[in-house]
């Protein structure tokens, strides 16, 4: 029986779309519609004094989801995030007004990196040797932490702070560049390495992979490290660009650092992830947030909505994984 003409198509219209639904690109697809969107009824969207906001939203987020990227691929998630934002912030700010001489922002900044990582060296010692749920450890970190910054400054800002540090922050090509390294080296670290093909193994399955001689602990406290560091980067950057050391920085955060991350497509069941697909989440979250903005809503729709997409994500994730295992 020879098919009709309104037939023939249908099988390629849907392996076009079925591969596109599951392709890598999606989210910068749909990032692409929504710009195209709205900018016509949006005004100020495409002006390059926007587009320069959005960048400088960007780069300090997509830096602290670089790091929790490792995490969620390893099979786990870091909530401290923002907290350790907040105490590297005051802490190195209160070293560099203490000290004296052209050494205290190489001190400050420092003392921001080191602490950030010891402090995710912490949460993954916490998980990998007392075996503790990371979603419980880093919830306890993350209020601890919090509190601790708090008390640390008396709820005060710590202002005053050395020029060359403000730059780090105020200088959009600095900024560009610390990012783009930190992607590059996460980057390269998944996709080429012998350790990133450990991260996802233990992942995908933590037993198997630990029966299979993968030192997932290794991994597990390493990934944690990671995530600490690069929430002390942005912490560097983000006290620099306010020019302030606040107890509270980055406290508005955690909501876009996982959805972000979540809506690029890495999992939370872990496993699965890149670092590509973090920055097309982050595009879309950052400019999804701007476009709302820029229409004037309230914060609280704004809220419901960005909370409604990640969601929208999950769900969207298990489908694409239905479609990707139908297709195999």
């Amino acid at each position: 029986m020879t098919p009709s003409a309104g037939t023939t198509n249908s099988p390629i219209k849907a392996g076009f779309w079925s591969h596109w639904f599951v392709s890598d690109y999606l989210v910068l697809g749909l990032t692409a519609l929504l710009f195209c969107s709205f900018a016509p009824f949006t005004p100020g969207l495409a002006s390059g004094e926007t587009l320069l906001n959005i960048l400088s939203f960007v780069l300090p987020l997509l830096i602290v989801a670089i790091g929790l990227t490792l995490v969620m691929i390893s099979g786990g998630i870091d909530l401290s995030v923002t907290s350790i934002i907040a105490l590297t912030s005051v802490v190195g700010a209160k070293i560099m007004t203490e000290q004296t001489g052209g050494s205290s922002v190489w001190l400050g900044v420092g003392a921001m990196l080191l602490l950030g990582a010891v402090l995710g060296a912490a949460n993954g010692a916490i998980i990998t040797l007392l075996r503790l749920p990371p979603f419980i450890v880093t919830l306890a970190s993350m209020m601890f932490l919090s509190g601790f910054a708090v008390w640390f400054t008396q709820s005060k800002n710590i202002y005053n702070l050395p020029g060359p540090f403000l730059a780090l922050g105020k200088q959009l090509p600095i900024t560009i560049a610390l990012c783009a390294a930190l992607a590059i080296c996460a980057h390269l670290l998944l996709r080429r390495t012998l350790y990133g093909r450990w991260l996802y193994a233990t992942g995908q399955n933590a037993t198997a992979a630990h029966i299979s001689g993968v030192p997932t602990r290794s991994v597990v406290f390493s990934a944690y490290v990671c995530s600490g560091f690069c929430a002390a980067v942005a912490s560097v950057i983000l006290t620099g660009r306010l020019e302030t050391g606040s107890p509270v920085l980055g406290r508005e955060m955690l909501l876009d650092v996982i959805g972000a991350t979540v809506v690029g497509g890495t999992s939370l069941f872990g496993g699965k992830g890149k670092i590509t697909w973090t920055l097309f989440g982050v595009l879309f979250l950052t400019l999804l947030d701007n476009t709302l903005n820029l229409l004037s809503l309230s914060h609280f729709f704004i809220t419901i909505v960005k909370g409604s997409v990640i969601l929208l994500a999950a769900v969207l994730d298990a489908t694409r994984q239905r479609f990707s295992g139908r297709d195999a």
